[in-house]
């Protein structure tokens, strides 16, 4: 973070020190990066633009940053406006329990009513196009393993991209992996077979072997002389070209989550064994979350349709 809150009367260590404890405390309880990243991005640019201490800001200002044009050049949309919104709110909660401000000038602001488009799973052709579409060279076998053991286990992208050698563990005739999930969550769970084997035949392509490497090196090189991981960035750039190829939409690495709990309920799984699956913390998100995947099937219209005589 290069960018100071702008006080007037040399107080800025005070308010970037607690700027830092709240993503400190935020990293922990949401186990993402990216959450951080972002929280962060938004109130710099947020201080930075009223020029005034957290104290002394007003819901107007809040306001005109929340619905104000961003880098892009154009009108927020009501995703974006509820995301600043939400990211201030959450800094200001942050405060009070510190004991740093009396109040939560978000409090006074009516929060924009979202209407995100509904989340998209690829069913199983898709699935077996992106895979044809993918080149058989190390980075090529590389990001196949990534993409099966994102859909044959249904874990998130930063689960998935920070595995390490160390996180396997070889029980008998299967393989587990350990993981650490959202909110600090730690699991263990079956590595599907032959999401094990696409990662042995990556790793082969890139000179190594996994009885040789180190326990904290990746399992997704991002060369062969190099022990460290591949980058989410790099591996979205990758897939966006291969959705390209393969005549898919475009779509992010959180597809393969959605892919995964739909793939596993036209299987036969219950809601129950899906929301296991997905590490959901109650039935009610899975519940909406398949939902939105499925739609609701409507097993009425018939009878109405007849009652009024068409």
């Amino acid at each position: 973070m290069t960018t100071r809150i702008l006080v007037p009367g040399g107080d800025a260590d005070r308010w970037d020190q607690a700027i830092y404890a709240f993503l400190a405390e935020k990293g922990r309880r949401s186990g993402s990066m990216r959450t951080v990243e972002s929280y962060s991005r938004m109130l710099y640019r947020f201080f930075g633009t009223v020029g005034k201490p957290p104290d002394l800001v007003e819901a107007s200002e809040v306001f005109g940053y929340a619905h104000g044009i961003g880098l892009s050049g154009k009108q927020p949309s009501s995703t974006t406006v509820g995301a600043r919104m939400a990211c201030i709110s959450s800094f200001y909660r942050f405060l009070i329990r510190m004991g740093m401000v009396n109040a939560n000038p978000c409090d006074r602001l009516e929060r924009p009513r979202a209407t995100p488009a509904p989340p998209r799973g690829l069913v199983a052709a898709d699935i077996k196009k992106l895979l044809e579409a993918l080149p058989s060279t190390p980075v090529g076998l590389r990001d196949r393993a990534i993409i099966l053991t994102l859909t044959l286990t249904g874990r998130r992208r930063t689960e998935v991209l920070n595995l390490k050698v160390g996180d396997l563990i070889n029980e008998g005739d299967a393989v587990q992996y350990t993981y650490r999930g959202k909110g600090g969550k730690r699991g263990k769970r079956e590595l599907p077979q032959p999401a094990f084997q696409a990662i042995q035949q990556s790793l082969e392509a890139f000179g190594k072997n996994l009885t040789t490497m180190e326990p904290e090196d990746s399992l997704w090189p991002s060369s062969a002389n190099s022990e460290r991981g591949i980058t989410g960035g790099t591996f979205y750039g990758n897939l966006r070209r291969y959705f390209k190829q393969a005549g898919l939409p475009p779509a992010g690495v959180h597809i393969f989550r959605h892919s995964a709990a739909k793939l596993r309920r036209d299987a036969g799984e219950s809601i129950e064994e899906v929301s296991r699956f997905l590490d959901h913390s109650s039935l009610a998100v899975t519940t909406v979350y398949l939902r939105s995947l499925e739609g609701e099937q409507d097993n009425t219209w018939q009878h109405v349709a007849q009652a009024i005589g068409i």
